[in-house]
């Protein structure tokens, strides 16, 4: 099982790629379940404008979309396509108050916590979503 990363429209690269695959499994082991192929595309705020509009019907910019092919319930693996708007994800940050990378892990780590069920569809489901990154995030100063 692998985390896989490519660009589409855009030059991004994201940096430690090793060490992210290391700390995603250990949130997925944390949520219950096993990492499988997870592959993350960093992408053009149009790129993913267009995959919103043609595939949720969303006429809006997203920092993210997550394809789910897990089987959560039967061999409890994870597994997805996850793509990731780096200009959506720049802007974030800078209206967070955060870097970019700091942004980028959140949104890389909210990406495989939909994998692994958590929805943020809710005002509930969206503040139990914001507690599970910051707790992975601070996983992943620790490494």
């Amino acid at each position: 099982m692998a985390v896989k990363y490519y660009t589409d429209d855009c030059s991004y690269r994201y940096p430690q790629k090793r060490l992210t695959a290391e700390w995603l499994r250990e949130v997925a082991r944390a949520e219950g379940y096993t990492l499988g192929d997870v592959c993350y595309i960093f992408c053009s705020s149009q790129r993913l404008l267009e995959m919103n509009r043609q595939y949720l019907g969303h006429d809006y910019f997203t920092d993210v979309i997550t394809f789910d092919y897990s089987d959560r319930k039967k061999l409890r693996v994870v597994s997805g396509d996850i793509f990731i708007d780096v200009e959506t994800v720049a802007d974030n940050a800078r209206q967070y108050g955060a870097t970019t990378l700091q942004e980028m892990r959140r949104v890389v780590v909210h990406g495989v916590l939909h994998l692994c069920g958590q929805n943020d569809k809710t005002p509930r489901t969206n503040a139990q979503m914001h507690r599970k990154e910051d707790k992975y995030l601070k996983f992943w100063e620790k490494q």
